[in-house]
């Protein structure tokens, strides 16, 4: 099976293993999917990751999940933006806030992956991954 979205699968994977209260999920390992996990660390969407070598050399991650204090996910909504077939670009002054500031954007910029603030702050546009709230 060739997986021609790799990002969309780490999200569909994050979001399932919240709906089903895992603590713990392995992905395989990507520097994309690397800082995609950082900024979700910085913002508080999950409690950490790190990544994992295996006897045969393959990398993964291991992503710790993250819920608040009635068990629910933190995570409310995570969505694939651009897709393999429907590439979204916006400039900076296209990007809008997340839910009223309350989410988040994810963007693909020649100033590596950002946050929709970020972007917006150092006025760079790019290609839009994903949103979460």
């Amino acid at each position: 099976m060739t997986i021609t979205d790799p990002i969309a699968d780490m999200l569909t994977i994050i979001r399932n293993a919240q709906k089903a209260n895992f603590e713990k999920i392995k992905i395989t390992s990507s520097k994309i999917k690397k800082s995609i996990l950082d900024i979700m660390k910085k913002e508080g969407y999950i409690k950490d990751f790190q990544e994992i070598v295996e006897k045969n050399g393959r990398k993964f991650l291991q992503i710790d999940l993250k819920y608040d204090k009635n068990g629910l996910p933190v995570i409310h909504t995570i969505e694939k933006i651009s897709k393999p077939g429907i590439r979204i670009y916006l400039s900076y002054d296209e990007i809008k806030p997340v839910m009223g500031g309350m989410g988040i954007s994810i963007i693909s910029t020649n100033k590596g992956i950002l946050t929709d603030k970020e972007a917006r702050k150092n006025k760079v546009g790019g290609e839009v991954i994903c949103r979460v709230w």
